[in-house]
C-alpha cells in the first residue's frame, strides 16, 4: 500500500509522503508570494503549519497579507516576546505580562510583578527574541485535557487563563509549548520563533510597545507615532477594568455566574454617563461653541451618544439641534466610485461639502436657513421646511464620517467648533496574552443592527467589512488626535449581550462561503463568553442602538 497522496495545488498535482508537515510543503512555494505564507487552507479548513498531511487534499495559501496570516504572526511575535521576558527577568519575579491594546502598527503591554521596564530591560529582550528566532526555536502544539491544562497554568501562575477555562465547554485545550513555556493562544500559530522577523520593541508610558508589520507592508516595521489622546482614553478604560475588576472575560463570567450583571450593566452604564457629562461641561466652559462635531468608525454608537449628549447639553442651558452630514451627500448620479465600480460614500468627494459650509456660514451669521434632508431610497438631496436659525444658546450637534477633518468645514471658525471622536475601544481580553481587535466587537455590533433594522445577513455584512475598515483607515483614523475629546462607546458586558443576537446569524454561513472562516472565528471567540439578557440593558444605552428597543430614533 503506498504512503504516499496527492496534494492539488493550482490545479496542479505533486505526491508528497503520508506526514509531511504543510511547512514542508510551502517550503516549495514561498518564492512565489510577497508575503510569508503563515497558513494553509485543506480542503476549506485552515490547518497550521506544523499539521501534518494525511490524505489527499486541495491546498491554497494564507500569507501574512491576509487577515488571518497577519493576527497569526502576532499572536507567535507576543509568545517569542512573553518567553523571551520570562528568560531574562526569571518567571519567579514575573506577576503577569499583559497585551494591553493596539495603537496603530503596535501593541501596548504591560508588566507587573518585581522588575522595572526601562530601556536596558526592552534591550535585553529584544536580545534573547532574536536568539529564539535565529535558534528556529520550535513551537509545539499539544492538547490536553482540560482538568490537566488547569493544573499546567495553576503550576506557572497564569490565574487569568485558569479562570477562563473554568467556562469552557470542550473538554480538551490546545497548548503551545516554546522551550518550557506553556501558553494558551485564541487562534492559528506558526511552527518556530523564526517566522517572526520583523518587530520591534520600545519602552513606552510605563510599559512598552511591540511594533509589527501591517498586512499592506509585511517586511516594514513603521516608526511608532505616539497618540496621547488614544492611549489616554484606553488606559482610563484599562484602569476602569481594573477598578470594577473585570479585566478578562474569565472576570466577566465571574460576575455573572455571582449573580451581579444587572449591577455591571449598571455601573457601565453610569461610568460612560459621568463622561458624556464631563464633554457636556467642556463645551460649556469654552464658549462660542456652536458646531459639535462627532465623527467616529462604522457601529461606534455615534448617533445615541450624539442623543445623550444633546441631554447633557440641555442640562446646561444649551439648545442643542442634530444635523447628520449624510443629508449633504451628493446626488446619487455624481457620486464617486471606487476601483471596483461601486457607490464610494465614504470619500470627503461623496459630500457637497461647499453647499453644508455655506449653510453652517449662513447660520452662524444668524441668518435663516433651510437645511437638507437626503433621501436614500431615490439617492436624491431634498428639502422639506426644515428651517433653523442660531439663537445665543443653540448649538449644532453634527454627525458624521468625516467630522473631524478641517475640509469638511473650512469656512467655519476654529473656535466655534469642538470636535468629539468615538469608538467602541474595548480593553477587556479574552486572557493576558490573548486581545479582544476593537474591530470584532464594532463588526458583532453591525451585524446585529444591520440584520435587525436592514435585513442584511451576516454573510453581506461580514463580505462589506474590509471596504468599511478601508474607509475609515483613509478618512477617520488619521484625524482622531485632532479631537477635542474622545468617548469610548465600548461596553464591558457587551459581548456578553450581543452574543444570543450573532449566534444565529453567524451559524447562517456555510462551509464553502468566502466568509465562512470569519464566521468560524467569531463563532469560536463567542464561545468564551457567558451570555447575559438584553433585558437588563437601559433604554437610552447605546447598546440598544444595535440590539433595539432603543428611546432614540436610532
Amino acid at each position: 500500500m503506498s504512503n504516499q497522496v496527492t496534494v492539488t495545488i493550482d490545479g496542479k498535482e505533486i505526491r508528497v509522503e503520508k506526514g509531511t508537515t504543510f511547512e514542508a510543503i510551502v517550503a516549495d512555494y514561498q518564492e512565489q508570494y510577497d508575503g510569508l505564507i503563515a497558513a494553509v487552507i485543506v480542503d476549506n479548513k485552515i490547518c497550521e503549519l506544523m499539521k501534518t498531511v494525511k490524505k489527499d487534499c486541495k491546498l491554497s495559501f494564507v500569507t501574512k497579507r491576509d487577515s488571518i496570516g497577519h493576527k497569526t504572526y502576532s499572536r507567535t511575535a507576543i509568545m517569542v516576546m512573553t518567553k523571551a521576558i520570562h528568560d531574562v527577568v526569571g518567571s519567579h519575579k514575573i506577576d503577569k505580562i499583559k497585551v494591553e491594546f493596539a495603537i496603530a502598527d503596535g501593541l501596548y503591554c504591560s508588566g507587573h510583578g518585581d522588575f522595572v521596564i526601562d530601556q536596558d530591560l526592552v534591550d535585553r529582550v529584544k536580545v534573547r527574541m532574536q536568539e529564539l528566532i535565529d535558534a528556529k526555536t520550535p513551537i509545539f502544539k499539544r492538547n490536553y485535557h482540560i482538568e490537566e491544562a488547569i493544573r499546567l497554568f495553576e503550576k506557572h501562575g497564569m490565574k487569568d487563563k485558569v479562570k477562563l477555562f473554568r467556562y469552557r465547554r470542550s473538554s480538551t485545550i490546545n497548548v503551545y509549548e516554546l522551550e518550557g513555556f506553556y501558553d494558551y493562544f485564541y487562534g492559528y500559530m506558526l511552527p518556530s520563533a523564526d517566522y517572526v522577523q520583523y518587530f520591534d520593541l520600545i519602552p513606552y508610558e510605563g510599559g512598552f510597545m511591540l511594533l509589527l508589520p501591517n498586512k499592506k507592508e509585511p517586511t516594514t516595521i513603521n516608526p511608532f507615532v505616539p497618540r496621547e489622546k488614544l492611549f489616554n482614553t484606553l488606559q482610563r478604560t484599562t484602569e476602569w477594568g481594573i477598578r470594577t475588576k473585570i479585566d478578562t472575560v474569565g472576570d466577566l463570567n465571574n460576575e455573572i455566574c455571582a449573580g451581579r450583571a444587572t449591577e455591571m450593566v449598571l455601573v457601565q452604564e453610569a461610568l460612560q454617563e459621568r463622561r458624556i457629562s464631563e464633554i457636556a461641561k467642556d463645551i460649556m466652559k469654552r464658549g462660542g461653541i456652536k458646531f459639535v462635531m462627532i465623527a467616529g468608525p462604522s457601529s461606534s454608537g455615534k448617533t445615541s451618544f450624539s442623543h445623550r449628549l444633546s441631554i447633557q447639553l440641555q442640562t446646561l442651558g444649551l439648545v442643542p439641534h442634530p444635523i447628520g452630514i449624510d443629508d449633504y451627500f451628493v446626488n446619487r448620479d455624481k457620486t464617486p466610485r471606487d476601483e471596483k465600480g461601486d457607490y464610494n460614500f465614504e470619500c470627503l468627494e461623496a459630500i457637497d461639502v461647499e453647499q453644508f459650509n455655506r449653510d453652517m456660514s449662513d447660520l452662524l451669521a444668524g441668518k435663516e436657513v433651510e437645511l437638507p434632508s437626503f433621501n436614500f431610497k431615490t439617492g436624491i438631496r431634498e428639502y422639506k421646511g426644515n428651517v433653523k436659525r442660531l439663537g445665543e444658546e443653540d448649538v449644532l450637534v453634527i454627525e458624521g464620517i468625516h467630522g473631524l477633518n478641517d475640509k469638511m468645514s473650512y469656512a467655519l471658525p476654529v473656535e466655534s467648533k469642538y470636535k468629539i471622536y468615538i469608538s467602541a475601544l474595548t480593553t477587556l481580553n479574552v486572557d493576558e496574552h490573548n486581545r479582544i481587535p476593537t474591530t470584532d466587537a464594532r463588526l458583532l455590533r453591525r451585524m446585529v443592527r444591520d440584520a435587525r433594522t436592514r435585513g442584511i445577513s451576516a454573510k453581506r455584512t461580514i463580505e462589506m467589512w474590509p471596504s468599511v475598515r478601508r474607509g475609515e483607515e483613509e478618512n477617520i483614523f488619521p484625524y482622531q488626535e485632532s479631537a477635542d475629546a474622545m468617548f469610548n462607546s465600548a461596553l464591558i458586558y457587551e459581548i456578553a449581550a450581543l452574543k444570543q443576537y450573532a449566534e444565529p446569524l453567524l451559524f447562517g454561513i456555510h462551509k464553502g462561503e468566502p466568509e465562512y472562516f470569519e464566521a468560524k472565528r467569531l463563532l469560536k471567540f463567542l464561545e468564551y463568553f457567558l451570555g447575559i439578557s438584553s433585558d437588563i440593558i437601559p433604554r437610552n444605552s447605546i447598546m440598544r442602538e444595535f440590539v433595539g428597543g432603543s428611546y432614540f430614533h436610532v
